[in-house]
């Protein structure tokens, strides 16, 4: 069937099935090149039997590609169409191939939301050579071709036995491995979702159907019974600070066990830290949004929510909050509070330390950390006496050019990897250069619980640290994040968590000090979070879970 539409006509013009199908093998065959290593690596399909299955396969995703593409081939929109086909295809290679990353609707969110900073970083010639090949090169010859077509009731007709004649063959090839096609499909979902184009095509009309779900107009109202409970005469007002990391680890924390010292000042200050935190997603984009909401995980990812966040609730319940990021955005949690960029310095007149900002606009975690009392004082003084919620969203560790997240003179673990193509450097060094941020989001926390503790003489002040999400450092050929929760490694979904309350701020709370070092190894999640700044910023309503609240099981 392929041979037909290739066929060259005798004036030299082509068919644009022709162009259909020539573009469905090179996509097919060249362009999904890391779907057919990944399987050619897999157990599954070792032997004569599993090569002959990979060739199997093969043939079909290039004969659903032919049906898709013959769909495509009219005399106008043939090559327009093909092109950005090939587009999409190259990066998608590159991502796929050299990160082990799936494409599926949180990806295309995820890339929606790049800022430059994090774009920048993720370039390089790797992706331009697959610019190049995969799509710069067919499309020269795609554009080159001459074509002629057939009336439009013809060239539908054609379409249409192109379309059916490749499905019906296609099925026909599945029928022949119906058993390990199903034993496929069932066990290696993952396979499916690096099909390219296919997968960024299917990944974003799901995203599209999603918004057009999503409630419309103003946010639910959440918690509109917030108010903060009586302080007894001369207790201080509430100080939380709320860290959200970016891309940490549980398992890279000394703290929790890692053989190298990634948090050697932690280490020496009265912390606590939970070792069994689990993330509400395997990114920013998944995770935030769910981390600042009453629903819990289990809830919040299986319906359009459109409400109110923790900010809300505490803001209506009359503290002072202010959001601080050093990152992309907040993802829609902040925009109806004071939020500031790390960049924008508290006052004109005091610009940031030297050092602490590059030029290309980039700044250290440190930066969110300067004159934060002119920050403060900056707020509604009424509301800053009733109590104060900063959160500050890191850089952290972000990658892949982790390199980046650290000063020159802060990387303990030496050599570290210089580049974003992190599948070219040697393990260790990847490895070293993530463990230099995580060395780094420790000094960050140290000097902000130094902060804090000078503010005692006014409130009782509180550090929340949890990350957003984890990362794959290369196990299984994985890099990077942003897998399917129910496919992603425990690597980024396994976060740390770390408290700091001090004496003070215990006896105010209530908190049984051996009750909470007992707790350590206890399984939580992002669905505390919400409930225990709640509980640390002395805010009660109806929504509050204390079963939920991290510190809740030790107040007296």
């Amino acid at each position: 069937m392929v041979a037909v539409f290739l066929k060259r006509r005798v004036n030299g013009e082509r068919s644009p099935l022709t162009l259909a199908w020539c573009t469905a093998l090179w996509i097919g065959l060249l362009g999904n090149w890391p779907l057919w290593q990944r399987m050619a690596g897999m157990p599954d399909f070792a032997g004569a039997g599993g090569r002959l299955f990979i060739v199997l396969f093969a043939s079909m995703v290039t004969l659903v590609l032919g049906a898709l593409f013959s769909l495509m081939a009219w005399r106008v929109a043939v090559k327009p169409l093909l092109s950005l086909m090939l587009i999409l295809t190259a990066p998608l290679a590159y991502f796929i191939g050299s990160y082990g990353v799936v494409i599926d609707s949180t990806m295309i969110t995820n890339a929606l939301q790049t800022d430059v900073r994090e774009t920048r970083d993720l370039m390089g010639w790797g992706l331009l050579l697959h610019v190049l090949v995969l799509a710069v090169v067919p499309m020269v010859w795609l554009w080159r071709q001459k074509l002629r077509d057939k009336a439009w009731l013809k060239r539908l007709g054609w379409n249409l036995l192109s379309v059916v004649l490749a499905l019906v063959l296609g099925t026909g090839l599945g029928a022949l491995r119906t058993a390990d096609l199903a034993s496929t499909l069932r066990n290696h979902k993952v396979l499916t979702k690096m099909v390219s184009p296919v997968n960024a095509i299917w990944a974003s009309v799901a995203l599209a159907v999603q918004k057009q779900r999503a409630p419309k107009g103003p946010p639910e109202v959440v918690g509109a019974d917030a108010r903060l409970a009586p302080r007894p005469e001369g207790a201080k007002p509430p100080l939380v600070m709320l860290v959200v990391g970016e891309t940490a680890r549980s398992e890279n924390f000394s703290l929790n066990g890692y053989a190298k010292p990634t948090n050697p000042e932690l280490a020496r200050l009265p912390v606590l830290s939970y070792r069994q935190a689990y993330s509400c997603g395997t990114s920013t984009a998944a995770s935030l949004p769910c981390m600042f909401s009453h629903l819990g995980r289990e809830v919040y990812v299986d319906r359009p929510t459109h409400q109110e966040t923790l900010l809300d609730v505490l803001q209506r319940a009359g503290l002072a909050v202010l959001w601080l990021d050093n990152q992309s955005g907040c993802k829609g949690v902040c925009d109806r509070v004071p939020n500031a960029q790390a960049i924008n310095p508290a006052r004109a007149d005091h610009p940031l330390p030297a050092g602490l900002c590059g030029a290309d606009g980039e700044c250290f975690d440190e930066a969110m950390l300067h004159d934060l009392d002119a920050r403060i004082a900056a707020l509604d003084p009424q509301r800053v006496a009733r109590g104060v919620v900063l959160v500050l969203h890191q850089m952290g560790s972000h990658g892949p050019a982790y390199f980046k997240r650290t000063p020159a003179d802060r990387k303990p673990f030496l050599p570290e990897c210089r580049s974003s193509a992190l599948q070219q450097c040697p393990v260790e060094d990847v490895r070293n250069g993530y463990d230099n941020s995580i060395a780094y989001t420790d000094h960050v926390l140290a000097q902000a619980i130094g902060w804090l503790g000078r503010q005692q003489d006014r409130f009782d002040p509180s550090l929340l640290y949890v990350s957003d999400h984890g990362e794959s450092l290369g196990e299984n050929n994985l890099f990077l994040h942003g897998m399917p929760y129910a496919l992603a490694p425990d690597q980024q979904k396994h976060v740390p968590l770390i408290l700091w309350l001090p004496p003070a701020t215990r006896s105010a709370q209530r908190l049984d000090s051996d009750c909470l070092s007992a707790r350590r190894d206890t399984p939580m999640s992002h669905d505390g979070l919400y409930h225990t700044v709640l509980s640390l910023s002395g805010v009660q309503t109806s929504i509050y879970r204390k079963d939920w609240d991290w510190v809740g099981a030790c107040r007296r």
